[in-house]
């Protein structure tokens, strides 16, 4: 109980956390440009949605699949930034790491991708059959 008095850090206000994390995503945003990308397809995704009047079931879908590409992104330049900290140095395992990392993002957004067609191929060619 001491000790933790001892070294207790002062709480700040919640909203200050809100604002530190609206400056780490404001801050990513416009240094990495694959950050960007997915908020561009995120766009087009969230337009496309409301011309082809996706179902509420698949605005669920969309959404989590936006904020896990996107969290995955953050965590990823996150991860990155650490490495370049703690070994600014060539490194293989710190290459590795980075590299990993990317990877992840990858694989969600590949994915995201096939579930995004899933939802909007039939839809797309429901509408080029009208034509």
């Amino acid at each position: 109980m001491i000790f933790r008095k001892k070294f207790k850090k002062k709480e700040e206000p919640l909203w200050k956390s809100f604002q530190y994390a609206l400056e780490g995503l404001s801050c990513c945003l416009s240094s990495e440009r694959n950050l960007g990308i997915h908020f561009f397809v995120m766009t087009l995704v969230i337009i496309g949605g409301f011309l082809f009047q996706i179902t509420i079931a698949e605005w669920i879908i969309c959404l989590i699949l936006f904020s896990a590409v996107i969290s995955a992104e953050l965590m990823n330049t996150a991860i990155e930034t650490t490495v370049d900290i703690c070994s600014p140095e060539i490194n293989p395992k710190a290459k590795l790491a980075k590299d990993t990392a990317a990877a992840a993002v990858l694989v969600l957004a590949f994915t995201s991708c096939v579930i995004g067609l899933f939802i909007f191929v039939p839809r797309i060619y429901e509408f080029l059959e009208r034509l």
